[in-house]
């Protein structure tokens, strides 16, 4: 994988940075929009990567970005796609915000992306009748990140690679009696242990929907702690409950309902996906 390509073509358009804000008006930067441009770009490293190997030949790429913000990955992801690879995207943003949102359609604009569309809704109950290439999510918050997985499955995502954040959902859930109790009375090895295991469910869970699933680092864990990519490719074998077996065992083990159950019901039923609407 090529790591830092990405980066290095974002810094050599300063207009492309000022535009979606992670460079100031004179080309100043921060300590923090240094460290979002880092996280972006080593997202889009991972993303290109994939994009690379499973959806060359495609001419035109359908991009949703589920709790966008400010779209920082989506509209420079949607650069970079047009830039290394010669590729359009049709980029659909989702989030609650629609103050941030109006900003987005801005700044998309700004950079030659008037196509892009963006929806004021949880993730969760967005409706398409248009498929997905490509559903993503960078640091989207505890079940955010859940709803962003369960809206790539119930769409038939080709490919779905989020970032996750703040995983409470499931350390909320950790009781004693469980096998590792001798692990988890101990607050920081507590967290540590949830935030690991609510991803391997979350890939786990994707295998049982019929995804291939692999995790990537987006960068240094000194750039962030929050550098683990969920990397999932839809395969032609389908779901099915026989390759969800990790997921069950994982669930049972620690006595846990993760949040991803609820919103994505039908996963492993072929052909009966989905999504809560609550």
């Amino acid at each position: 994988m090529e790591h830092g390509e990405a980066l290095e073509c974002l810094l050599a358009d300063e207009g492309l940075l000022k535009s979606i804000e992670l460079l100031g008006p004179h080309g100043g930067t921060d300590a923090r929009k240094d460290k979002k441009l880092r996280e972006v770009a080593g997202f889009c490293d991972v993303i290109l990567h994939y994009v690379r190997k499973f959806l060359s030949r495609e001419g035109r790429l359908r991009v949703l970005e589920c709790s966008c913000g400010k779209s920082y990955l989506g509209i420079a992801l949607a650069v970079l796609l047009r830039r290394l690879e010669g590729k359009e995207t049709d980029l659909v943003g989702i989030d609650i915000n629609e103050e941030l949102l109006e900003k987005c359609r801005r700044l998309a604009g700004e950079v030659g992306l008037s196509d892009a569309r963006y929806v004021a809704d949880r993730s969760i109950r967005f409706r398409s009748e248009q498929d997905f290439d490509l559903v993503l999510a960078l640091h989207a918050c505890d079940t955010a990140t859940d709803e962003a997985i369960a809206k790539g499955i119930e769409l038939g995502a080709r490919l779905i690679l989020v970032v996750p954040c703040c995983q409470n959902q499931v350390r909320g859930q950790i009781k004693s009696g469980h096998p590792l109790t001798a692990v988890t009375q101990f607050g920081h090895a507590r967290y540590r242990l949830a935030n690991l295991l609510t991803d391997v469910l979350r890939a786990q869970f994707l295998q049982g929907a019929g995804y291939y699933v692999e995790m990537q680092e987006i960068g240094s864990p000194r750039l962030t702690p929050k550098n683990l990519c969920i990397c999932a490719r839809r395969t032609r074998r389908g779901p099915g409950k026989d390759r969800a077996q990790g997921y069950f065992q994982l669930k049972e083990m620690f006595d846990l309902k993760p949040a991803l159950e609820r919103l994505c019901p039908a996963a492993f039923r072929p052909g009966e996906v989905a999504g809560d609407t609550a």
